[in-house]
């Protein structure tokens, strides 16, 4: 088993991206600690799992926290830590964008990712030893009009697990990210504006493959970069796209 005893913290870890993730690392042998700020659906997932699911909402100090400190008392240790819980605004000129919403976009997006660091690599430098991996998306790679402050935060993302990845190499903690396209999760209505067939065939003809990604091409993906089959991988912002950015399509 590739994640054999692995003790792995999910964000978002209710729905979508964050649930294929988790159920990918159990069948590899890892334990999850979900955290979602809708309880009831991480419990449906971690019930699902024999894992653990903790209320909180990634943009508040106390909650993030409360997520490290619950992983800690069930398993004495957090190797692996997936910042996956993300939102978005609506597509619309990014001067429509309302100053609440762009709040929530960065609190969520780019201060999760510094809260869970205070938290949990301390964690991890006292085990000398751990792997976090940041959920960005291809937005921060390739920008979409009508997303410019949700693009904004996703590339903030990058460049800090980038930054993360150099500082905390020398501790045994890597740190990568993946940046999958539009997939079939919540989200997707969220990032089409509408979820129309029109809208669909519109969005999939950017996408060389020709379909969204799902929650097992990024779970695959993860499941790789933070086992030890990676061990000199770190800094990365790995693509799960269909080739979209590399793509001329818009």
């Amino acid at each position: 088993m590739r994640l054999d005893g692995k003790i792995a913290v999910i964000t978002g870890g209710g729905s979508g991206f964050g649930a294929g993730i988790a159920e990918s690392f159990v069948a590899e042998g890892a334990k999850v600690v979900l955290g979602d700020v809708n309880l009831q659906a991480a419990q449906v997932v971690a019930d699902r799992l024999d894992g653990l699911a903790v209320k909180g909402d990634v943009s508040k100090a106390d909650d993030m926290a409360a997520l490290v400190d619950a992983a800690m008392a069930a398993h004495g240790r957090i190797d692996i830590f997936i910042n996956n819980a993300g939102t978005t605004h609506l597509p619309q000129p990014m001067e429509d964008v309302e100053e609440d919403e762009f709040d929530h976009v960065l609190m969520v997006n780019t201060k999760s990712v510094y809260l869970s660091a205070r938290h949990v690599v301390p964690v991890m430098k006292r085990q000398e030893s751990g792997v976090i991996l940041n959920i960005a998306s291809t937005a921060g790679v390739s920008p979409r009009a009508g997303l410019s402050w949700y693009n904004a935060s996703k590339g903030w993302m990058i460049t800090a697990t980038k930054s993360m990845a150099v500082e905390l190499a020398p501790h045994g903690i890597r740190v990568n990210a993946l940046n999958p396209v539009a997939g079939e999760t919540p989200m997707l209505k969220r990032f089409l504006g509408e979820d129309t067939p029109e809208m669909r065939a519109k969005f999939l003809a950017t996408i060389p493959i020709g379909r969204f990604s799902t929650p097992q091409d990024l779970a695959s993906a993860a499941l790789f970069l933070c086992s030890d089959e990676a061990s000199m991988i770190t800094g990365i912002g790995m693509e799960i796209d269909g080739g979209r950015c590399i793509c001329r399509c818009v």
